[in-house]
């Protein structure tokens, strides 16, 4: 298990998708919304995955996350016990320095919806002249948690 911790903002433009490597379909749903833990299960592109993720610290910077590869049919399988309304997104993989910004472009009830994700080595790395593309600062605001979509 390990901390993840991460920053996340809106995106003001489309301009991140001549800037990203990679562009991959997820499909999510949730086996537990808990506020003290969320168990996730995911695919993307052709494997799948199992998340557990913590309580979030109170500036929603960073929580415990724990997470394995499972075999896909295991994961379609689940995904039909998950809560209603699983999440349908594109992730662009954009490289920023060291760091790799994660924009994800919801689909279905959440289309028009772009958030852009950092996920930090530490919670003492700033990050400073980010893209131009990137808006206001939504980390901590519930609202925009996966699990709350």
């Amino acid at each position: 298990m390990h901390k993840e911790i991460e920053r996340k903002f809106l995106v003001l433009s489309s301009a991140y998708q001549k800037e990203a490597v990679r562009k991959t379909k997820i499909v999510q749903a949730f086996l537990s919304k808990d506020p003290e833990r969320t168990v996730r299960v995911r695919i993307r592109a052709d494997k799948g995955w199992l998340t557990i993720k913590g309580k979030s610290t109170p500036d929603g910077l960073s929580r415990l996350e724990w997470e394995k590869e499972i075999p896909l049919i295991e994961a379609e399988a689940l995904l039909k016990l998950c809560l209603p309304s699983p999440l349908y997104k594109t992730r662009y993989e954009v490289p920023f320095g060291a760091l790799t910004i994660e924009v994800d472009e919801f689909a279905e009830q959440h289309k028009g919806l772009v958030i852009a994700e950092v996920e930090l080595p530490d919670s003492e790395t700033s990050l400073l002249k980010l893209p131009k593309w990137i808006g206001a600062e939504v980390t901590g605001n519930k609202a925009y948690y996966n699990s709350q979509l």
